[in-house]
């Protein structure tokens, strides 16, 4: 064994080539393509759910009712309590943190304005969403996937049952109904929590809290954080069930994709709604 190993031929180390600026650009070219690719997969699952809602709507009988107020709960109602905390927690740091500003220049009741504008038009519907994408994003992957794992999709199709309806457009649906009632939640506690702690610190009553509210705050500041609910929802319902059905047969990819999926959908709502902020504010709204 020791001749042997003696014998044996050692490779020559090979000096890893210097990165050349033609490799530099295929990598970016790669990242490129594989974005291009995975954006064409998101619409053809959008298309996928319309067609699938539409065809709901032909055919009442096919639609899964049931399915859908279970994912109504399972996405609205169970997610309600730490949406409503941390909303909570966003409006009394809000007056807290805007009351030791403002206290400087003698302009403290101008703190129930930049709560109102901050938790109406970004923060409320934003974290919302954020919370929910973590959430859900993560359970509908991993239900669909888990089904792909098991082949249960591939038996569904064997029956006759197509996965889009029975699947997908329960799930995504859910989320649209439900999101905006989220935000609304998220928006009265949010107010509610900077209300007391500007009473607190500020010694601005609930009723001046509520005059100057109504007084300052224009209802388009409403209308713009509502207006983002059924797109953030339709993101994050169209990433999770996409992630889904990408599991492949092992555990592994489970794991993978369902923490993708979360991160995909954080980043997607949070890039929409930078997006949502410049169209806003060019258009003057």
């Amino acid at each position: 064994m020791e001749t042997v190993a003696e014998a044996w031929p050692v490779p020559d180390d090979e000096p890893a080539k210097p990165r050349t600026i033609a490799d530099r650009l295929e990598a970016v070219g790669r990242a490129m393509a594989a974005a291009g690719g995975y954006l064409l997969e998101l619409v053809n699952m959008l298309g996928l759910f319309l067609s699938r809602l539409g065809r709901a709507f032909y055919h009442p009988r096919e639609f899964r009712f049931t399915a859908l107020v279970h994912h109504c709960e399972e996405v609205g109602f169970k997610a309600v309590p730490i949406v409503s905390l941390m909303a909570f927690l966003i409006g009394v740091v809000l007056a807290f943190q805007g009351s030791a500003q403002l206290r400087q220049f003698g302009a403290e009741v101008f703190v129930v304005d930049l709560i109102a504008i901050a938790i109406l038009r970004e923060l409320g519907i934003l974290l919302t969403a954020i919370i929910v994408a973590g959430r859900t994003a993560s359970a509908f992957t991993a239900a669909i996937g888990s089904m792909k794992m098991r082949e249960e999709i591939d038996a569904m199709r064997t029956l006759g049952i197509d996965p889009g309806m029975a699947l997908f457009v329960p799930r995504i649906l859910s989320l649209l109904v439900m999101l905006p009632i989220l935000g609304m939640i998220a928006n009265a506690m949010g107010l509610f929590g900077g209300a007391l702690m500007s009473w607190l610190e500020l010694g601005i009553s609930p009723a001046m809290f509520r005059t100057r509210l109504v007084e300052g705050t224009d209802v388009n500041h409403l209308i713009v954080g509502m207006v983002k609910a059924p797109v953030f929802a339709l993101i994050i319902g169209i990433v999770g069930c996409h992630a889904g059905m990408q599991v492949k047969s092992n555990a592994e990819s489970l794991g993978r994709m369902t923490s993708s999926a979360v991160v995909q959908a954080i980043f997607a709502v949070i890039v929409l709604d930078a997006l949502f902020s410049i169209f806003f504010s060019e258009i003057g709204i």
